[in-house]
Parts: C-alpha cells; structure tokens; sequence
C-alpha cells in the first residue's frame, strides 16, 4: 500500500504521519509531498527518513491513496489531477466539503455513503467531527430537531504560527501574530471571516456540515465559534432539541455504547472531559449531561476532542482504512 501524505511538512501533514504510524496503517511505502519550497526536506516515518517530493512527482509515484492536508487553493488545483491518475484522494481541506458530488465523511456516522467510485473524499471540519460523532447515536433514537452550539477552540486549529503567537506571549516576547489580537489570557469570538449575515465562515461550515454528514436537512444547527488560548483540543457547548422525548440514563447509556466515544460524566468526582485530557487521543469525550430544564426534549452536553486528530488526522485515517476493509482502495 503506496501512500502519499500532501502537506506533509505542515502541522497537520506531521500529524497524519504520526497517525499512521500509530494506528499501523499498512503504508508498503511513504511519498511525502509538499510545496517546492518544501521539495527535499525530510521527514521520519516509523524510524525512517524520506525525501519530501513536488505535486507532480506525486502524482508519478502512484500510490493508492493521498492524505491531502495543504489548503483549500492546492486541494482544488491538485485534488482533481490526483484523482484522474486513479489515485484516490482523503481532503481535509474545505475546498470539496460542500460539493453535492464529493461525499463528506465521518466513519462513525456515515462510511456507509462511500463507493469505489468516489475519488475525491472531503474530510470535514474538526468542531464538525466531534459534535457529529456525539450527535449520531441520539440522532437515530430521538430524532434532532434543533441544536445550539458553542466552541471553544483550541489555537493547533489555526496553525504553528498561532500556536507561536500563544506562547510568545505568555513569554513576554514580541513575534508574529496570527490573529489581530492577544490570544493569551484571552477570548477571541472569531474563528475564519465575516460574512454578510453576521455569521463567520467556520459557524457556517458548522452549520451546513452537519447536516450533510447526517443524511437530514431537517436539523437546524446555529453556532458561535471562539478562539481560546489552549492547545490540548476543541471543547464545545451543544443544546440539543429532539423531536421525540429522551431518558437521561437512556441517553447516557448510548453514547457510552457508541464507536469512537468516552463519556465522562461524574458529578460528584467532578469527572468530565477537557482538553488537558483528549490531547493526542483520538477518542471524542462527552460529559455534563443534563436536561435543559427550560425546554422539553432538550439536552445538554459538553463534548471535547483533539482537533488535530479526531478533527483532522485520525478522522482521515480512519477514511482510509473503511475503504481498504471494504476492498474500496
């Protein structure tokens, strides 16, 4: 099993390496693609050290599958370059996301939608992840009507230069900012552009997302996403409305028996899930569930994961071996 990892010099790309390793993905053989400022570099894959080589000799080399983590302009300009040398291609930038022709996947929630024909499969946006994988099992019992959340997200969502700015910060030296204000003992209600409505660009990514992934247009999703100054994961508040009227313990229980999840939830401990605790695990931590005592039907739930694996590597690893156990690739 050939791989190509695109991106492989970037804080995501590093990750996916990490994660395969981990997860013994059957890599025969690495190609680590990235930038041609990148051309030559090396990186280190279970021990050993390969060249880091341009798009087109990616392409040349041929492997099964290419992790793409290099941005939405390289995904939409290579993706489709990839895919036309029967190179199967896992994004995880936006550019595919939203095109009703690219299937956006979850493995826990929806792999079932994945063919042999799909070349190019979006990955989707990490506070999407968590909340999906968290939503589902509710979802098929209850059936959701409305959700109402909150993130509060961790700075590895914006790169190495944010997570620079962090501890310089906290430091007290000058360097580059990667957003316009202090982010250390801060809060920043912002997380990618404004657009017309009042909406930034990552709560709608929240909103259409999610009911892409879970096969119901029927959901209706609002969100506000926040930058907060810590690195472990993304954290998020979600109110969730059912259609049909829900057991606590019930609800507990499925989760608790659900792919991919660790519920965390002991009051009397004061057990539930941060980030201090799901950085560099790939498993999405659910806890503080309680009734919304000003509604029925209508849960609470705090739901923490680390954005550069659940949200970004693992979730795409995960992609790929779905379709490597379905004979796909």
């Amino acid at each position: 099993m050939k791989v190509a990892v695109v991106g492989a010099t970037g804080l995501v790309g590093s990750k996916m390496l990490q994660v395969l390793a981990e997860r013994n993905f059957p890599v025969t053989e690495l190609v680590p693609v990235a930038s041609e400022k990148s051309v030559g570099k090396e990186v280190e894959f279970k021990g050993a050290k390969y060249k880091v080589v341009s798009m087109a000799d990616g392409i040349a080399a041929k492997p099964a599958v290419a992790i793409f983590s290099a941005g939405g302009g390289t995904s939409l300009e290579w993706a489709p370059k990839f895919a036309e040398a029967g190179i199967t291609v896992i994004d995880n930038s936006s550019a595919w996301r939203m095109d009703p022709a690219k299937k956006l996947v979850v493995p826990e929630v929806n792999a079932e939608v994945l063919t042999k024909d799909d070349k190019i499969i979006a990955n989707p946006n990490c506070s999407t992840i968590q909340m999906v994988v968290a939503l589902q099992p509710l979802h098929k019992k209850y059936k959701i009507k409305r959700v109402v959340v909150s993130t509060y997200q961790s700075v590895t969502g914006t790169g190495k230069k944010a997570v620079d700015q962090l501890f310089n910060e906290r430091k007290g030296v000058q360097g580059e900012m990667a957003y316009k204000y202090q982010i250390d003992l801060n809060v920043i209600p912002q997380i990618d552009v404004f657009l017309e409505n009042g909406y930034t660009k990552e709560e709608v990514k929240m909103i259409k997302e999610t009911c892409k992934i879970m096969q119901d247009d029927a959901i209706k999703v609002t969100a506000t996403t926040v930058r907060i100054p810590v690195v472990g994961g993304h954290s998020e508040s979600v109110n969730v409305e059912f259609e049909n009227e829900f057991d606590l313990a019930e609800a507990k229980a499925l989760l608790e028996a659900a792919p991919g999840i660790v519920v965390q939830n002991d009051d009397a401990t004061q057990f539930y899930p941060m980030p201090l605790w799901a950085h560099e695990k790939d498993e999405v931590f659910v806890g503080r569930l309680r009734r919304d005592e000003t509604q029925p039907k209508t849960l609470n739930m705090w739901i923490v994961s680390d954005n550069l694996r659940k949200g970004a590597a693992t979730n795409a690893v995960q992609i790929a071996e779905y379709l490597l156990s379905k004979g796909l690739l």
